[in-house]
């Protein structure tokens, strides 16, 4: 399941406030679930496959589920997301934006407090979210890159995952050779928020409210699994297709038909 950070880094293409460019460093950790195997010759074809879909709907869940049957490296945007913000330059250019408030005795960063100022379809909350969106996205848009890249020259999975909650509304779907939309039913997607975050229903539309709606992450995908019966049957459709995708060598081929959900969001 996914973690709450998603809804910090909702993002929002218009400029807001500029800020000065921050250092890169790593945050994304790895995640082999099983055992590297070694794929042959030098160049062999490593997609990176994005995950999207609506809060709650599985996705870090099925991914995990997909790395104990094939080799693959998760990235895990929540877990950059919380690492972020504990970087001393992003700290800095937060307190510059948002003020003390959001800060906790230790002076670290304390999310529920930048939650309020970022959720929202008001104004006011959509300035807030692209001051944060310029801090935080650059850095965590390099780093995809770098781990990418590291894991490719590696050569001991045969994908890479991206777990990112606002993958398509940050820009990242253009990193990625496939994106893969996780359909989960909305009654679903509330029971797994209150068990595991807490959450109303209430809450879960207003945090998704500063995402794209589910039709248009689902338009936007080039497959889509339907997650609205057993997980590990969910998860047999993301192995079938990333194989798939792997033995063609290209990104999203055209002769892999997306599966369509048979049921519409929200029931």
């Amino acid at each position: 399941m996914c973690r709450p950070a998603d809804c910090l880094l909702v993002p929002h293409c218009s400029p807001f406030v500029r800020f000065t460019i921050l250092p890169v460093v790593p945050l994304f950790r790895w995640s082999f679930v099983s055992s590297p195997v070694d794929i042959p010759g030098p160049k062999a074809f490593i997609p990176l496959v994005g995950l999207v879909g609506g809060i709650g709907s599985g996705k870090s869940t099925i991914a995990r589920g997909l790395a104990q049957r094939i080799p693959v490296a998760i990235l895990d945007a929540d877990r950059s997301g919380h690492e972020t913000l504990r970087q001393p330059e992003v700290k800095v250019a937060l307190r510059q934006a948002f003020g003390d408030s959001i800060f906790d005795p230790s002076q670290e960063v304390q999310r529920s407090q930048l939650a309020v100022l970022v959720f929202g379809s008001d104004e006011r909350a959509r300035q807030n979210r692209q001051t944060l969106e310029q801090i935080v996205h650059p850095v965590i848009r390099a780093d995809i890159r770098r781990q990418l890249q590291e894991a490719r020259d590696r050569g001991q999975v045969q994908a890479v995952l991206l777990d990112a909650p606002i993958l398509l509304e940050s820009g990242w779907k253009e990193l990625c050779d496939a994106v893969v939309f996780i359909d989960t039913p909305l009654a679903r997607r509330q029971q797994w928020t209150a068990a595991g975050r807490g959450w109303t229903p209430e809450e879960l539309t207003r945090r998704e409210a500063s995402q794209w709606s589910i039709a248009r992450k689902r338009s936007e995908s080039d497959f889509i699994v339907d997650n609205s019966g057993d997980v590990d049957r969910a998860v047999a459709q993301l192995e079938k297709y990333v194989r798939d995708l792997v033995s063609t060598g290209s990104s999203a081929p055209s002769d892999l038909s997306p599966a369509h959900s048979n049921h519409p969001e929200g029931t």
